[in-house]
């Protein structure tokens, strides 16, 4: 009898075993990063899921991701972005902001396929965390377009694929917009048809909105006119929005939660985003105007706003 108790006992824990074994995924979604290569003849983006793993330091992540960029791929549908020849001299993150300089080879890369080396390594690295963005330099001097622009501060949204339609796809949105009162001291809200190119990312539409200021007549603006946007993208429910310095300067006669705030309420409710942080040159640990702690994300506030009069 103690041997059948015994007997059973056992195939229960190898039961248990096999179970809890085959439970283990060997790579569970979500745990590794994708990198984006070019199709095998380089007129468009392929996403592969990698090996890397999120499970280790931020400045190990990107090495084993520009490597990957760099290495020659043995699949026959897809090719590594950064082309022969072309070596990365050096990277350096601060803050949010990854800086990433290339020796002078990077010029001689066709300017169609060059758009596209651009947006393969810059949506495969704005994926890690404590990432916001790229600033891409060649022998030290600031990236250029095909037309001669500095590509500046760069991140996904910079790169809409809209596979099958037009480049020049033009959609319209209602948008709701926080303003300043006269007083300065309240928000109003305005509510606005805007169009604008499929390119474009609805956050990064709301607020140069915002920077340009409501129509004559219906409130007054929140943000000085000589900022400059650098980055806005949504991640996990966040919306990242990177300013110039010229932002912590004020410049608008408002209090300074009504700035604040103007930016945050807009983009929520106009977005996916759940909360708002706002940067400046990358940094979050900042204060705006000595008053307000942006070292945090926020959430929509909507006692700032000025309530309508009942008729």
């Amino acid at each position: 009898m103690k041997r059948k108790i015994s007997g059973v006992v056992s195939v229960f824990f190898c039961i248990l075993f096999l179970l809890s074994a085959c439970g283990k995924p060997k790579n569970e979604k979500g745990d590794s990063f994708d990198i984006y290569y070019l199709n095998s003849d380089r007129t468009g983006l392929t996403k592969v899921t990698s090996e890397i793993s999120k499970n280790q330091s931020t400045e190990k992540i990107i090495g084993r991701i520009l490597k990957a960029l760099k290495k020659p791929t043995e699949d026959i549908d897809y090719t590594a972005p950064i082309p022969e020849g072309v070596k990365i001299n050096s990277y350096k993150l601060e803050g949010e902001i990854l800086y990433l300089d290339f020796n002078g080879k990077y010029v001689n890369i066709d300017p169609l396929e060059e758009k596209l080396v651009r947006a393969a390594i810059v949506k495969s690295l704005v994926q890690i965390d404590g990432i916001s963005g790229l600033w891409l330099t060649v022998e030290g001097a600031d990236l250029n377009d095909s037309t001669g622009k500095v590509t500046g501060y760069l991140n996904e949204d910079d790169f809409v694929q809209n596979t099958g339609s037009s480049l020049n796809t033009y959609e319209t949105a209602n948008l709701t917009l926080y303003f300043a009162s006269e007083a300065g001291n309240k928000l109003i809200a305005q509510n606005i048809d805007a169009k604008y190119s499929s390119n474009i990312s609805k956050e990064k539409l709301i607020v140069e909105k915002l920077m340009k200021g409501p129509r004559k007549g219906t409130g007054y603006a929140t943000i000085n006119t000589e900022v400059s946007l650098l980055s806005v993208t949504i991640k996990d429910g966040i919306c990242y929005v990177n300013l110039d310095n010229e932002f912590l300067t004020g410049g608008v006669d408002v209090k300074p939660e009504i700035t604040i705030y103007s930016i945050v309420n807009s983009l929520v409710e106009g977005t996916t985003a759940n909360e708002v942080q706002i940067m400046v040159n990358g940094e979050k640990n900042i204060s705006y105007m000595d008053k307000i702690d942006l070292t945090q994300p926020l959430k929509e506030d909507m006692s700032w706003v000025e309530k309508a009069e009942e008729e």
